[in-house]
């Protein structure tokens, strides 16, 4: 080949090279790009992924937290509910011992005021009129029950006579039963011994006879 033939070819050679070169700088411009573009995001990644274990860890930590929290507030929640049941029934059976605390002295009382009755009732009424000691004897006793039921009255005790009512086996003790057409039957038609109730509660109930069918 002559030299004026074989000058374009080097020519083009070298642009040929020239134009890889170029391509090749400009491929690895584009790839630090990417690199750099991406290196951001994979880092973020990484930190998440190693991140991952201790959020697991803290929201774990955080759910035992509020359940023992919610354990708690029930155990106080509860505990509020028993003190406030144990106060409220102290003071019921403190206001009870108030109240029914003389219910023993009460019984033995009653037993003075049925001797008083007893007394009073088996002074002949016929023979007052004529006998003066007599009458001033009823007088008395009757005086004296009528001032015990008094005292009786102010501090809350009270007689049960429930003659034709109803048989109430929580105030009334039937010892026999009596034939009797004109009221219905199990109403009281005989009452051989007085009841007493302190404040609402019986504390003796009333012997009585009882119609029956």
């Amino acid at each position: 080949m002559s030299a004026k033939a074989a000058l374009p070819l080097q020519m083009f050679g070298r642009r040929l090279v020239h134009l890889r070169s170029s391509v090749t700088s400009q491929n690895m411009s584009a790839l630090r790009l990417y690199s750099t573009e991406k290196q951001p995001e994979e880092t973020a990644e990484q930190k998440a992924t190693e991140s991952s274990p201790e959020v697991e860890k803290l929201t774990k930590e955080l759910a035992a937290a509020k359940e023992q929290n919610a354990e708690l507030l029930d155990k106080y929640k509860r505990s509020l509910a028993d003190s406030e049941n144990m106060r409220n029934r102290l003071n019921k059976q403190i206001s009870d011992a108030k109240i029914f605390g003389i219910q023993s002295f009460c019984k033995d009382l009653l037993e003075v005021a049925d001797t008083l009755g007893h007394a009073t009732q088996a002074v002949p009424k016929d023979k007052l009129s004529g006998n003066a000691d007599l009458k001033n004897l009823y007088d008395g006793l009757t005086m004296t029950r009528a001032s015990l039921l008094q005292v009786f009255k102010r501090h809350g005790l009270e007689p049960l006579d429930p003659i034709n009512q109803k048989f109430d086996p929580n105030q009334h003790e039937a010892l026999f039963q009596k034939e009797d057409k004109t009221v219905e039957a199990n109403t009281v038609v005989e009452v051989t011994k007085l009841g007493y109730k302190l404040h609402e509660r019986c504390i003796r109930p009333a012997l009585v006879g009882v119609s029956k069918c």
